[in-house]
């Protein structure tokens, strides 16, 4: 059983993170240092360098090294996402967060004083290479179309191929490469470390997205003869796809925490705004079409915060979670997305603009549909679970 009230620690934690965002964060968000491809570098290093003062970096994990609970984290995240800089500044983004996880989890103890202590202190940013340009037939929601090479030669890999969509990568002090290492039929795969930058990857360039939030922006690569030591592995070989599913269902659960703080705190603004502001002689908020949309906002945002919790609950039981996960992130990403949209509406012709920050967190959102495996797979996914376990369990009707 677990109790659906995280703990004093993460609550302490919880409040002193919304503190800081609220009271040192937002203020940035018209900085003019925040570009179209994500906060640049200097101003992450402001951003972290008041977040260390402040007490608030890395806030999920603990000062043993040892990482909170997802419940705990939930706890936390949600209020680190109150701003898009939020967790830039406290180091709770991805796909940092999530590597901070994996690297926890199964990386040794050499790599983990080699890569993960820079990342866990903010001194280090990090990529995870893993998706790949559609037109080459390489992977995306299917992992297993994972086009990569990595072949041994002596007691190191060499390692050619194209990725894209990679966040955070120009600017990346760690890269988690994946790649495929099998000589048979059986498609595997192998996750290898990598100290950035290195001449063998490069960036073709920095995509234009919908998304501006996270720094270094998305990137098309080339990985030209890339030399990894047998050392740098991460894990074991030809178990990528087993160490990807131990990284993803947690991340995705972190973007659903990360987000609902966006889209509580574009409720927040759209909420004064109907109060304040009155049209055909009455508030807005007064006028049903206005007061329902805000009246379902907080519906979509409970319902969204009691699914996060639930499915923390159940990554915390020891499962891998990957049904579960998937129901959170299908429900609590199209639930934030209605939120944003109706703050959208709320504002007007306000929230089409970037005087707010709801503008942007509509952009986010709205991209967190499709980043780690859109809706459509993820109900995909779930169907065929469905028809299998009808299947072996006998159908009852």
């Amino acid at each position: 059983m677990y109790t659906p009230y995280p703990s004093e620690r993460s609550q302490v934690m919880g409040q002193r993170v919304e503190a800081f965002v609220r009271d040192i964060v937002v203020p940035y968000e018209h900085d003019p240092r925040r570009t179209a491809h994500g906060p640049n570098q200097e101003l992450v290093e402001e951003l972290r360098a008041k977040a260390r003062a402040a007490g608030v970096m890395t806030p999920h994990i603990l000062p043993d090294g040892s990482h909170m609970t997802q419940l705990e984290t939930a706890a936390v995240l949600k209020r680190s996402g109150l701003s898009p800089l939020g967790p830039v500044a406290v180091n709770t983004m991805a796909p940092d967060e999530g590597n901070m996880f994996l690297l926890g989890k199964i990386g040794t103890a050499a790599q983990k004083t080699k890569y993960l202590d820079r990342l866990v202190s903010g001194q280090a940013r990090s990529a995870f290479y893993m998706t790949e340009p559609a037109e080459d037939g390489g992977a995306g929601s299917d992992p297993s179309m994972l086009q990569t090479t990595a072949i041994q030669q002596g007691d190191q890999w060499v390692i050619n191929g194209r990725k894209m969509f990679i966040t955070g990568a120009d600017g990346a002090e760690v890269g988690i490469v994946m790649a495929r290492t099998n000589t048979g039929d059986k498609i595997q795969a192998t996750m290898f470390l990598v100290e950035l930058p290195n001449p063998a990857i490069r960036i073709e360039r920095i995509l234009d997205t919908i998304d501006s939030s996270m720094p270094g922006g998305h990137a098309r690569i080339i990985i030209d003869n890339l030399t990894v030591p047998q050392e740098d592995i991460l894990g074991e070989v030809h178990e990528g796809f087993r160490y990807a599913q131990i990284r993803l269902s947690p991340a995705r659960l972190s973007h659903c925490m990360r987000w609902f703080g966006g889209a509580a705190r574009a409720h927040e603004i759209a909420t004064a705004y109907a109060v304040k502001r009155k049209a055909f002689g009455k508030p807005l908020i007064d006028h049903e079409g206005v007061g329902f949309m805000l009246a379902d906002n907080l519906i979509d945002l409970q319902q969204a915060a009691l699914m996060i919790d639930w499915c923390a609950g159940v990554l915390d039981s020891g499962s891998q979670a990957t049904t579960e996960s998937s129901m959170a992130k299908v429900a609590v990403s199209d639930a934030l997305f209605r939120v944003a949209d109706r703050c959208v509406q709320v504002l007007g012709g306000t929230g089409v603009s970037r005087d707010t920050i709801v503008e942007q967190i509509f952009r986010e959102v709205r991209a967190f549909r499709i980043y780690d495996g859109p809706t459509e797979v993820h109900k995909w996914s779930l169907a065929k679970k469905m028809k299998r376990d009808a299947i072996q369990g006998g159908t009852h009707g």
